[in-house]
């Protein structure tokens, strides 16, 4: 069976200092956080070590993240040659959006479903980027990576995810299909990003 890889990227830079979201491949990536089922380990990628990440994504039999669709896959992609297209994709945060009707944020759905939060956010690590403090990004972008993968399989187990509403200040549940694929059914899962 092939891997399942969940990931998560860090930036460089903000989209203030790009000239907005329509300039993602300007964001530049700091690190790239990957926890490996079939290793059952965490890694951290520095930009000279993207050899070794894209042998782990080319060989994959998909890729779990959270907006990755829309972020973290766009913003890796001008640093690779492996094209993430063809790369098997679970974006869970589309899934929620389909349920809730609306984006709900990592940290509100890992406190509410797991009891716990982001250690950071991601303006800290362009900060401690601009620092040199590399060592602190890769421990927060794991961080998001164990809680991405945490919520995953709280999904899978339950059927749903929790958050905390704003309006009614409640727990709310919402349903979602994070079952594992089978890997002859990968070529008909929606790859673009």
């Amino acid at each position: 069976m092939r891997d399942e890889l969940v990931l998560d990227v860090e930036t460089k830079k903000s989209f203030q200092e790009v000239g907005g979201k329509g300039n993602m491949h300007l964001l530049g990536v700091s690190v790239v956080g990957v926890y490996s089922y079939q290793a059952d380990k965490f890694f951290a990628f520095e930009e000279h070590q993207f050899p070794e990440l894209e042998n782990m994504l080319a060989s994959a039999g998909r890729v779990i993240g959270f907006n990755s669709k829309h972020f973290d896959f766009p913003v890796l992609q001008p640093h690779l040659r492996v094209d993430l297209r063809q790369v098997g994709h679970l974006d869970l945060m589309e899934d929620v959006e389909r349920g809730a009707g609306f984006r709900i944020s990592l940290d509100n759905l890992a406190q509410a479903s797991l009891g716990v939060g982001k250690s950071g956010n991601g303006l800290q690590a362009i900060t401690w980027w601009r620092e040199g403090n590399i060592e602190a990004i890769k421990k927060y972008c794991l961080d998001d990576v164990r809680i991405t993968r945490d919520l995953y399989e709280y999904g899978k187990k339950h059927g749903s995810v929790a958050f905390n509403s704003r309006d009614t200040r409640a727990k709310v549940t919402v349903l979602v299909s994070w079952a594992v694929v089978p890997p002859e059914l990968l070529h008909a899962q929606e790859r673009l990003f």
